[in-house]
């Protein structure tokens, strides 16, 4: 039995270390050559001072370009900066006011939208459908009142189609992401007419996307009878096809890791809502919308429809508060909280609430940690009393292997009948890591999820918790003045298995530490031999992950040594640190005798 055991454990090892392997080279890797490309994009656009590629489209343009081909109206507000295109009334030039593409010294602002014309144009269009010379992409709207759109201070446009159709738009923007277009129609002319109000947000060719299966980022909304989310990620969209659904209110938009651009109607009014694809100029054009219900304007009369654009920074409690406030349903599952988000949730609040505290959402991870340890020091204790009888059972257990070498069987008989005369159960101690795994996932999850945790600073030379730790070992932590990754090979190397910091030998540490106070795997040398470069191995691997989860498991693991010790201690069963005080206790004796 100990041996099938152990045999399971290492076989558990190898297939975690494997995972974790994979997990480098296909996610992590990616993920990092991704945030360099982003970075220097993000600065080609801000500097404006290249052209852009034009094979995605013959009537590519640069960015600085597309705008000049339209009358505009400047958007400043405090979260947002950017501006409205009077030609289709289009809101295509956005940037994200307080979030840099990187933490570089004068690094520029994170782009929302583009306009048309642009590669990977992006952008939200209201209108009117359904009756002729009704305005429309091409129409040029007015600005009759607003110079700049800032909260407080919305702008007026309007267009009169010659026809008898008078449109005036009214654009009002808050402190935060969210528009407000209220729209109205005058029928001056002598017949009824029909129209129909719209919202699209459009993303214009397939969008580079984060190299992380666990991360949704397409098309999200709030659709159906219950206002169901419905997701439709853009690696599966031509798979799916088109999505239209009836409903009553709800939203619809496109989504990224941590951006939101979503079209929200007026929730009392009955809509169709969904996702489309269309190829334009040799483009797929990735679309979110919604259809109000046509309505019949007669001579003389009119009609109004208010509409909102959200598009920003997926915090939470912004997402909840627009959500209770204009009552938006189920606006903050825009964030991905993955399927297991009935434990991403509590996991955030609890992070949140710890944040708020403190400032820090370091030491709110430190917070949560402990909290998480307290509530399961019960299913702890059990583990660790277990391995501490485990320990001081070690003797028999290998009396019983010496004298049924040639018997296995009688060996595992004898070996069971000891821990039932103990009351041990070898398996106590998987409890704790069993039950700790959905935590560390959901801990994983709002770190690459939560545009909260995005450049968020601990302390020291952390300054976001989303990424890796970025000192390394090979220039001794920066003592050496020199950047192992300004060199092209070494850097490439340290992009993976060498980058290794402070945070993943803490971890690595207490791993070690830890596993030397559990009693031995198996008398085989070579399993021990295994079993001891777990931590060494797992310290390679864990480097590449985000510091925040680096943190929480060096700090568990500090937390479980504690635990341990104690347990181990009063138990009066062997462990590292009571040698190791035994050794230092006694070589201080023999100094002070010898200088005595």
């Amino acid at each position: 039995m100990d041996n099938e055991n152990s045999r399971n454990t290492i076989t558990f090892a190898v297939v975690a270390m494997l995972m974790l392997l994979a997990y480098n080279l296909f996610v992590l890797q990616p993920a990092e050559k991704k945030r360099a490309a982003d970075l220097a994009h993000q600065k080609l656009v801000a500097t404006q001072q290249a052209a852009l590629p034009t094979a995605a489209a013959p009537h590519a343009v640069t960015r600085a370009e597309a705008l000049a081909q339209s009358p505009r109206v400047k958007v400043a507000g405090p979260a947002l900066f950017g501006s409205i295109s009077l030609k289709g009334a289009r809101i295509d030039d956005l940037y994200l006011a307080q979030y840099p593409v990187s933490l570089a010294k004068g690094a520029p602002k994170v782009e929302l939208f583009r306009p048309e014309g642009v590669p990977q144009a992006y952008f939200a269009e209201f209108g009117w459908a359904g009756a002729a010379g009704a305005p429309n992409s091409a129409t040029v709207w007015t600005q009759t009142g607003g110079d700049v759109l800032s909260p407080g201070h919305p702008v007026v446009l309007t267009y009169d189609n010659g026809q008898g159709l008078v449109f005036t738009r009214t654009i009002a923007l808050d402190d935060q992401f969210m528009f407000t277009l209220t729209d109205q129609v005058a029928n001056r002319g002598p017949a009824p007419v029909t129209l129909a109000a719209y919202g699209s947000v459009q993303h214009q060719g397939k969008p580079a996307l984060t190299p992380n299966i666990l991360i949704h980022e397409g098309g999200v909304g709030a659709l159906g009878e219950k206002h169901e989310l419905r997701l439709q990620a853009f690696k599966d969209w031509k798979e799916k096809g088109d999505t239209t659904i009836q409903d009553s209110g709800g939203w619809v938009g496109l989504t990224d890791k941590y951006w939101l651009a979503a079209v929200i109607p007026d929730q009392g009014e009955a809509v169709k809502g969904g996702f489309r694809l269309s190829t334009v100029n040799g483009i797929d054009v990735y679309e979110a919308n919604f259809v109000g219900q046509p309505r019949v304007i007669p001579p003389g009369g009119g009609a109004v429809e208010t509409r909102r654009l959200f598009a920003g920074a997926k915090r939470v409690q912004l997402l909840q508060a627009y959500q209770r406030d204009l009552s938006i349903p189920n606006l903050d599952n825009a964030v991905d909280w993955g399927n297991l988000w009935f434990i991403t949730r509590p996991v955030f609040w609890l992070l949140s609430t710890f944040e708020g505290l403190t400032g820090n959402w370091g030491v709110a991870i430190l917070l949560m940690t402990l909290v998480v340890k307290i509530a399961l020091f019960p299913l702890a204790k059990r583990g660790f009393d277990s391995a501490s009888k485990m320990k001081k059972l070690q003797p028999k257990l290998e009396e019983i292997r010496k004298r049924n070498e040639k018997d296995p069987a009688k060996a595992q008989q004898e070996t069971m009948a000891l821990y039932q005369v103990e009351k041990v159960n070898p398996m106590a101690g998987c409890l704790p890591i069993l039950v700790q795994i959905p935590i560390l996932y959901a801990l994983s999850k709002v770190l690459w999820v939560s545009s909260e945790m995005r450049q968020a600073p601990f302390f020291g030379w952390i300054h976001d918790l989303s990424a890796r730790d970025d000192s390394s070992f090979v220039n001794l932590f920066g003592l050496i003045p020199w950047d192992p990754g300004s060199t092209p090979l070494i850097g490439g190397i340290l992009g993976g298995f060498l980058h290794i910091g402070v945070w993943p030998l803490l971890y690595g540490f207490t791993q070690w530490l830890s596993t030397s106070m559990n009693p031995p795997a198996s008398s085989d040398p070579s399993q021990k031999i295994v079993y001891q470069l777990m931590p060494v191995m797992f310290t390679v691997m864990m480097a590449q992950t985000p510091s925040g989860l680096l943190i929480y498991w060096a700090w568990s693991g500090a937390l479980t040594i504690v635990q341990q010790y104690v347990i181990m201690h009063r138990a009066g069963a062997d462990n590292p640190i009571d040698g190791a005080i035994a050794r230092l206790t006694g070589a201080r004796t023999k100094a002070v005798r010898k200088a005595a």
